[in-house]
């Protein structure tokens, strides 16, 4: 998108100028901020909670963390690493490439660190908002860009008792590095992509480590491996061979779409791969069983591992697959009867992700909050704008994770649909636009029927759907689907304000892609 035109210069600071505040600073908050220099944008300030910027890869530093995207494509298009050290990058190094993106494109005098927001409240008559901060400060803002994040609020079990532990307790999202593992007996709940991850790196370490598996997922071998310095030459000296190696991982990923939306059946092709991968690592009958899932391959999310299954196969490793019953004092007391004497409770629960709510107190026009608007389930047109709250804007919004490739790239496409959005706003000298509450309606009528035809909705309980039974987390087709419907911006499909234009009146149709159906 191009910087809006210095041939009209607007009377309008909002307009020219506008006050934006972004709150978040991983790829998201920091994407944003860059693209808004990039357009001649200054005017903004990038809020962090935290006291050192990086959002998910800032939090979840437990032993083992790395991506499950391949590095050249986990990166910002604009900004390629040559310097990545394996095909799977580990949590340090993205967390490294965020703090070089921050100082390469200069956004530190942007951000405010520590600082977390605890509401933002539209004011219809002075069309601004008002965002409080933590320390009770009030800044006022023309625009308001969240960018928290699907996975930035752990999600803690409801477990029977479990306040009353006496041992140590914390969520692999807020590992206790001072903790010293050595030589305990520690209790592991959950299985998904964290636990994966970390529980082969302490099994070494631990006395005694109890795996308290709910549902055994599928996990498929990792095609990691080191990125020789011949290599990282090459990247730097001829960039685009990095380029063509970044297309070919991106092309390579998006058939996988092709199982995960359009035909399930596709998937027990993987599953026979999958199984023979636990045969292969898993000899003893009886724990291969406990490891065996019984859904279809990739209602769940799919996992991949090298060494997962090979820690659970040592002589202090063992899987309490009867279900928790309760959490005592000096353990865990299973349904089967049995009890789990533990020194330490690790949670690989996961994150609250379907049960999409205001990662702060948001409240649109005429008074309406975020959190009751989305009462049935999150719901936004491309994820990125509701309905009643102008100039409000979301990055990783409902229905924009992915299954099969990487958020950076979906990231990006909303990016640029708000600048967009901002262009069109000083074009109309507009003071504010508001998404019509028609297109998102229709949106996520199409977005959901596809949805229901996915793997996901295949009978499995997945962290991707509500408990009433909804998605609001993945999207449902291929990723350059959703970047075609981000780059066009339809003013129909918005409310501005003072806007005298008459094509505003008419809503637009459906019409067919060339893959798909798709809303316009």
């Amino acid at each position: 998108m191009s910087s809006p035109s210095a041939s009209s210069p607007s009377p309008h600071p909002w307009l020219s100028s506008p006050r934006v505040v972004i709150v978040g600073s991983g790829f998201g908050g920091l994407g944003m901020g860059i693209r808004l220099k990039r357009a001649g944008i200054h005017t903004f300030t990038i809020y962090e909670q935290a006291q050192t910027l990086g959002g998910t890869w800032r939090d979840n530093d437990y032993p083992g963390a790395a991506c499950d995207v391949q590095s050249h494509l986990y990166s910002f298009s604009f900004e390629p690493n040559p310097n990545w050290s394996r095909m799977f990058a580990p949590q340090a190094e993205i967390r490294a490439y965020l703090e070089h993106c921050a100082d390469k494109y200069e956004l530190r005098p942007r951000l405010r660190l520590g600082t977390g927001v605890q509401s933002a409240r539209w004011d219809d008559a002075t069309s601004t908002w008002t965002v409080t901060l933590a320390n009770g400060e009030a800044v006022q803002a023309d625009l308001v860009v969240t960018a928290t994040g699907g996975l930035s609020r752990p999600s803690y079990p409801q477990l029977p008792g479990l306040s009353s532990f006496a041992g140590k307790l914390f969520h692999s999202a807020r590992w206790d590095h001072a903790y010293a593992l050595e030589g305990k007996r520690v209790g592991v709940i959950g299985t998904g992509a964290s636990a994966i991850q970390f529980v082969p790196q302490i099994v070494p370490r631990v006395k005694q480590l109890t795996l308290f598996q709910r549902t055994p997922p599928w996990i498929l071998p990792k095609p990691d491996r080191a990125i020789g310095r011949v290599a990282r030459w090459l990247y730097q000296a001829a960039p685009p061979v990095q380029w063509l190696h970044r297309v070919l991982i991106y092309w390579l990923l998006e058939l996988r779409v092709l199982g995960f939306v359009f035909d399930p059946k596709i998937m027990q092709y993987p599953q026979r791969a999958a199984l023979a991968y636990l045969e292969r690592c898993v000899s003893d009958p009886v724990l291969r069983a406990k490891l065996t899932p019984n859904f279809t391959f990739g209602c769940k999310r799919v996992l991949m591992s090298n060494d997962y299954y090979q820690s659970l196969v040592q002589a202090n490793v063992q899987v309490a697959d009867a279900g928790i019953a309760e959490v005592t004092q000096g353990g865990i007391s299973c349904s089967d009867g049995t009890h789990h004497a533990l020194d330490a409770i690790i949670l690989g629960t996961g994150f609250q992700a379907s049960e999409a709510m205001a990662p702060f107190a948001v409240q649109g026009g005429a008074g309406v909050s975020l959190d009751d608007k989305w009462r049935d389930g999150a719901e936004a047109y491309l994820g990125t704008t509701v309905a009643g709250f102008p100039n409000f804007f979301m990055l990783s919004g409902p229905n924009t994770s992915l299954g099969h490739s990487s958020v950076v790239f979906m990231l990006e496409a909303q990016i640029e649909h708000v600048m967009r959005a901002l262009a069109e706003r000083r074009e109309r000298n507009a003071k504010w636009l508001d998404v019509r509450p028609e297109v998102v309606q229709r949106f996520n009528r199409w977005l959901h029927e596809r949805l229901r035809k996915s793997v996901w909705a295949t009978g499995c309980k997945n962290w991707y759907l509500t408990r009433s039974g909804k998605n609001t987390t993945l999207w449902p087709g291929f990723t350059f689907t959703f970047g075609k419907l981000t780059r066009r911006f339809d003013p129909r499909d918005y409310v501005f304000s003072a806007d005298t234009r008459s094509t505003v009146a008419a809503l637009p149709t459906m019409t067919r892609t060339a893959d798909e159906q798709a809303p316009r």
